[in-house]
């Protein structure tokens, strides 16, 4: 009796991982699911993410609600992720400002450990632009004015230490440029302020595309390792001589600590749903594509751009004071 109950016990210690994965499997989502964004309504990034969420709602047969949480450098969905439950209800997207803010402010939590890395899903196509009948024509104009006008030439950004942000910073130091940055929470606002004479450029994804397409607006450079198609005759900024590429992938994440079992369950279900025709198809209207990483992959992604950002914050002087 005693050698079969501990035969019993042994078998119900190697049925609990199963069952347990079985449950993260087959539980999940038992209501509507939370995505948190980190920019405002009608830029590309919640274009692309409604889609994204609606494709895996018709998957999962559970609303994937889209939350707007613009503003502190896109770091807010992050920070919500600190009081939520790891039950896989509440979710973020995680762009590249969640991995800087460390190093320029104080922060109560850590991006590495306390985030569950899901999924990558794409990045941007970022360009320069300036309002059509600006007299700043090329990117040499742009250099030749910021010399010659200290401060002077105003820039918009979609906030305070985002990609758009650094990447002009940093291009600035490389040129000895000093501009005036003017943060903004997204790009529609952006989008306002450019058109409206409020700014005279914009650093931005290429939700421009269209205002360049009615005449309004003119792309001075792009940020990729190529071309864009959409902008053949657009220089990027290797070509203008500048060693810079940037493209701040990002992702989706869950709170710490959520099982292993249900994050695959997440990652696999948004993998298919970003692959379908109508989420490629909303990203190539922005020059978008898919950067598709899985939960490893991410994790690895994000400690390499952890520290790979924490150099470039001290190299702008944008360090905390210790």
């Amino acid at each position: 009796m005693i050698r079969r109950r501990a035969i019993v016990q042994a078998a119900a210690c190697c049925l609990l991982p199963l069952s347990h994965v079985v449950r993260a499997q087959t539980a999940w989502p038992s209501q509507p699911i939370k995505l948190m964004i980190a920019f405002p309504a009608g830029g590309p990034t919640d274009v692309t993410m409604r889609v994204l969420a609606e494709n895996a709602s018709r998957l999962l047969g559970q609303p994937v609600v889209v939350e707007n949480r613009p503003g502190a450098g896109g770091t807010l969905p992050a920070q919500q992720m600190q009081q939520s439950r790891p039950d896989g209800h509440t979710l973020a997207q995680v762009p590249l400002g969640v991995f800087r803010m460390p190093y320029t402010q104080k922060m109560t939590w850590d991006p590495l450990k306390d985030l569950s890395y899901i999924i990558g899903v794409t990045g941007y196509a970022f360009g320069l632009v300036v309002p059509s009948e600006s007299p700043i024509k090329t990117w040499a104009d742009f250099v030749a004015y910021a010399k010659a006008n200290p401060g002077r030439l105003s820039y918009g950004s979609t906030g305070v230490l985002t990609s758009p942000h650094l990447t002009m910073e940093d291009i600035a130091l490389r040129l000895g440029l000093a501009l005036n940055h003017i943060p903004f929470k997204g790009s529609a606002d952006m989008m306002q302020a450019i058109l409206g004479g409020q700014i005279m450029a914009a650093a931005d994804s290429t939700g421009f595309a269209p205002h360049v397409a009615s005449g309004r607006l003119r792309v001075l450079n792009t940020w990729g390792a190529q071309r864009l198609p959409k902008f053949p005759d657009v220089p990027t900024l290797t070509e203008l001589g500048i060693p810079l590429v940037q493209a701040s992938p990002y992702g989706i994440a869950g709170p710490k600590g959520m099982d292993p079992a249900l994050v695959q369950r997440i990652h696999d279900v948004f993998k298919q749903a970003m692959e379908q025709a109508s989420h490629v198809e909303a990203l190539a209207r922005y020059d978008q594509a898919l950067m598709h990483m899985n939960p490893q992959q991410y994790l690895r992604f994000a400690e390499d751009t952890f520290r790979r950002e924490k150099a470039l914050v001290e190299r702008l002087g944008m360090a905390k004071p210790n």
